[in-house]
């Protein structure tokens, strides 16, 4: 049997914490006009601001892994995804959840007090797991349907652009909120 350290099991149960939450996100569907806001993108950037990024990648390939052996996280449960448009974001996914983390570093106790270069930092790392999400999606569409990249732009990034801008207004105080908590369990 293989002993891991306590920090080490707490890191890998947070981690299996936020595939869930992320898995069980994709399920709350907000209707608006035109693209519909689902939060499982939230999720995806916080779980790296959260966790770091080695365990934000982490929690990412439980979620990708598990709806690959189909488990109904994604529209065409198993490996089909990829055949589908959706593949490409969920490949962002994980580059954004490993991207965030790397940017934010794994969370201090010290960081009760707001810091506002971390702010700052911690803002552009959301800002750019949102963005990297959608690149890979539009890059996806490029290659999957043949579309121009402006074109693919239209369609796979666009409409969820709104969407995006407010998840990312909700992401950083979370994650500023939620840092020193998890700091306590996973970085002593």
């Amino acid at each position: 049997m293989i002993k891991l350290s306590r920090n080490t099991r707490n890191r890998l149960v947070f981690a299996a914490l936020f595939a869930a939450i992320i898995a069980v996100s994709g399920f709350y569907i907000f209707p608006i006009p035109l693209v519909p806001i689902v939060l499982k993108n939230l999720f995806v950037v916080l779980s790296g601001a959260v966790l770091g990024g080695f365990y934000g990648g982490i929690c990412l390939l439980i979620f990708i892994t598990a709806g690959l052996l189909g488990a109904p996280f994604f529209v065409v449960p198993g490996p089909g995804v990829f055949l589908t448009p959706l593949g490409g974001y969920i490949i962002g996914y994980f580059l954004a959840s490993l991207t965030v983390g790397l940017i934010c570093g794994i969370p201090k106790v010290t960081e009760k007090k707001i810091n506002f270069f971390f702010a700052l930092r911690l803002s552009l790392a959301c800002l750019s797991g949102f963005a990297i999400i959608l690149f890979c999606g539009v890059l996806y569409l490029t290659r999957l349907n043949g579309m121009s990249f402006g074109a693919a732009i239209i369609a796979g990034a666009l409409p969820y652009i709104t969407g995006d801008v407010i998840k990312f207004a909700l992401c950083v105080p979370l994650a500023l909120k939620l840092r020193p908590a998890a700091a306590r369990y996973i970085n002593s």
